[in-house]
């Protein structure tokens, strides 16, 4: 079982609820942060005093306030722990559940489990723990472990990335259309372009093309 975990978590009832799943598995010495700067620097500094924590237990969604961030969600403290202690485990504890962004975490920072917070998230969370702390076996919740194991799911390829890029940087379907037929990229019609703009908002769950655009680049996608 782990013996030093950390948590990073901004809500209070969060991070009591985690603290308490802690204790109830018999782990008393733990931390935790409600800033993602602070949480990477207390993985840090225990690296530096070669005390390092077992265990990173994360939420992605992070509210900001007055300070000044160097890192600003889940991911990136995931990221940026991942390559500080590659050893190190860690689970992402979040209400998040489209599918791209979990998979992400699972093979860009190689994440031990994804909990899904909800009815069955205290459960999930010790069973999580326990599986990780003896194997090398993933969790990941129920609820979202079948939408990654659809063959439906749409997924995002080299041509919706330069799409969402050209978007961000305020080229229209027009103009993106017509850099793309003098490229040879496909899809180069109206329709073709429309079609898989429609999929990408829905894939993401965006109201409108600018909710799309800031979507992925919150997620560091673009």
């Amino acid at each position: 079982m782990f013996k030093k975990v950390i948590i990073a978590e901004d809500l209070d009832a969060m991070n009591l609820g985690i603290q308490q799943v802690l204790k109830d598995l018999n782990i008393i010495d733990f931390q935790h942060s409600k800033f993602c700067d602070e949480a990477f620097l207390k993985v840090r500094a225990a690296i530096q005093k070669n005390e390092p924590y077992d265990l990173l237990i994360s939420d992605l969604s992070f509210k900001t306030d007055h300070r000044k961030s160097e890192i600003s969600n889940g991911d990136e403290l995931i990221q940026k722990v991942r390559e500080l202690q590659p050893n190190i485990k860690i689970i992402a504890y979040s209400v998040e559940d489209k599918s791209y962004r979990i998979k992400s975490l699972f093979e860009n920072a190689d994440i031990d489990a994804f909990v899904l917070k909800g009815l069955n998230s205290i459960d999930e969370l010790k069973k999580a723990i326990n599986l990780i702390s003896i194997s090398d076996q993933k969790f990941i919740s129920p609820e979202v472990a079948m939408a990654l194991q659809e063959k439906s799911n749409f997924e995002i390829d080299d041509v919706d990335i330069k799409i969402l890029k050209y978007l961000s940087a305020g080229t229209s379907q027009d103009e993106i259309i017509e850099i793309f037929k003098s490229s040879n990229v496909k899809p180069n019609s109206k329709s073709a372009m429309e079609k898989r703009l429609s999929k990408l908002k829905d894939f993401f769950k965006a109201n409108n093309t600018i909710h799309l655009v800031s979507i992925v680049k919150d997620m560091g996608i673009i």
